[in-house]
């Protein structure tokens, strides 16, 4: 193991912040560059290498923590990052994006705080990005068979560069102008800098595979043209239908879906815009769902220079500590503190929004709300409690509903659907059309990041045991398991 009394001696550090005045002047990441090297060695000695590492468990990729947990202490940085490239193709987006399911199942954590494993992943593969130790994995042959995958989010390229590297020849469709999916126009600059896409994205095209950027499945090329020209195909299209609030004023300028306002945010950074078509600058944000892409929406909305941010929950607020229906080594929900939060703006609980109200020009100037509670097992309207807020820019972030269909790919491929709406999938993440696969959120619904590379790392083996009789890839998980982190 790393250091025998790590976990006893040292306490839990994690990276700094840099200060909320400065950051809301910019789209950079929030931590302060290199604070974590200082301390990342003694923060990976906490690790007790449990004789049953339910860290594993509550890892989708099944990362092999502890392993790389001892490489960090003992400062031997290509071999912790050969150890975490091991099961997951991308460490950095993980690294950045994963609410880290990973922690929650620590055993440090019964009564501890746990180790600080994505901390220390990222350190890893930032680590190994600096000293030149991630370079391209060229197949020694090709196999001579082909595969497109439609969509290159963390599923897509997950799958895209598994298969590239057992030797098929891959194309990537991606029906935006940029790779990258979510990861790209999803997760602002702050969490993400996108120059981790695009090395990564630099490093498949070295391996081989290829990539079609404004090219839409089933309306610029239909699904029997992919059939007909490839032997395989993978559809990782992500799970983009937005859930709409439909209550009266819903027609009123300036409500967006959150995958209206954030892409444009991210395209101002990436040179396509002057200024965002949609920005919270001098307004009134309103911000409809709890969860972290409307935490995204805060933290755009304070860069932009809203005049006030209010975001909305309809649940309770969570407890900061466990409920005994959440019990150690389950994924608890947890109140959170995100970056965003620390920046400024309200969280309104238990709250739901009965109207929209209307300025003489057609646009939102009010939200109306009431507050809610559970009776019975449901919720309900706690009378007299209505109220409104001032709403000049409305982002609904309250999840998603499945995969696009108004393009036609479900329909074209003849796909069966599963009883959530889903594109069904057997074991093997093989749909009821041969030769056609489907991983991450296309097939499991809306899911983590972590979720999504473990899926396109699993759909890229049963692709290759189609084309190939067998594979050499690494074990799948299975759709059915959804497991702690669902």
């Amino acid at each position: 193991m790393a250091d025998p009394k790590g976990f006893l001696t040292t306490e839990r550090k994690t990276a700094c912040s840099r200060p909320v005045a400065e950051r809301v002047k910019d789209w950079n990441e929030v931590y302060v560059p290199g604070s974590l090297l200082p301390i990342i060695s003694k923060q990976a000695g906490r690790c007790m290498d449990c004789g049953i590492p339910f860290c594993h468990n509550g890892c989708p990729l099944g990362n092999l923590i502890p392993e790389w947990n001892d490489y960090a202490y003992r400062e031997d940085w290509s071999a912790a990052s050969e150890r975490l490239h091991a099961t997951n193709n991308f460490p950095e987006f993980t690294g950045r994006l994963c609410p880290a399911p990973c922690e929650s199942a620590c055993v440090l954590g019964i009564n501890q705080p746990a180790v600080t494993i994505k901390n220390v992943e990222v350190s890893i593969i930032d680590k190994a990005w600096d000293n030149g130790g991630v370079a391209p994995q060229i197949p020694e042959r090709l196999s001579g068979k082909t595969a497109a995958v439609i969509g290159s989010g963390p599923a897509g390229l997950a799958a895209a560069q598994q298969l590239t590297r057992a030797g098929h020849t891959v194309v990537v469709y991606e029906r935006a102008d940029r790779i990258g999916g979510l990861l790209r126009y999803g997760i602002p600059e702050f969490k993400m800098e996108k120059v981790h896409i695009n090395r990564r994205i630099e490093q498949m095209r070295a391996e081989g595979t290829k990539f079609r950027t404004g090219v839409e499945v089933g309306r610029d090329i239909t699904a029997g043209d992919l059939r007909k020209r490839f032997d395989a195909v993978v559809i990782a299209a992500g799970a983009t239908v937005s859930r709409d609030l439909p209550v009266p004023g819903r027609e009123l300028g300036g409500i967006h879906f959150a995958m209206e306002y954030l892409p444009l945010a991210n395209k101002v950074q990436e040179g396509d815009f002057v200024a965002p078509p949609i920005t919270a600058e001098g307004k009134h944000v309103v911000v409809i769902g709890g969860g972290d892409t409307g935490a995204d929406c805060v933290g755009t909305a304070h860069r932009q220079g809203a005049l006030s941010v209010t975001q909305l929950e309809i649940m309770p607020r969570p407890g900061e500590e466990r409920n005994a229906n959440q019990p150690w080594p389950t994924f608890p929900m947890l109140y959170k503190v995100t970056s965003a939060h620390e920046e400024g703006g309200e969280r309104v609980y238990s709250v739901s929004t009965t109207r929209f109200e209307g300025d003489e020009d057609g646009n939102v100037k009010a939200l109306h709300l009431v507050e809610v509670e559970f009776t019975d097992g449901k919720l309900v309207q706690k009378p007299g409690t209505e109220r409104s807020i001032p709403a000049q820019l409305v982002t609904l972030a309250m999840g998603f509903t499945g995969t696009d269909r108004a393009n036609g790919l479900v329909e074209q491929f003849g796909l069966d659907l599963d009883e959530r709406g889903n594109i069904a999938r057997d074991a093997s993440y093989a749909t009821n059309v041969d030769g056609v696969f489907v991983a991450g959120d296309a097939g499991r619904g809306q899911s983590l990041i972590v979720w999504a590379i473990a899926e396109g790392r699993s759909a890229a083996r049963g692709v290759d045991r189609y084309l190939t009789g067998s594979s050499t890839l690494p074990y799948p998980v299975k759709p059915t398991d959804r497991a702690l982190t669902a």
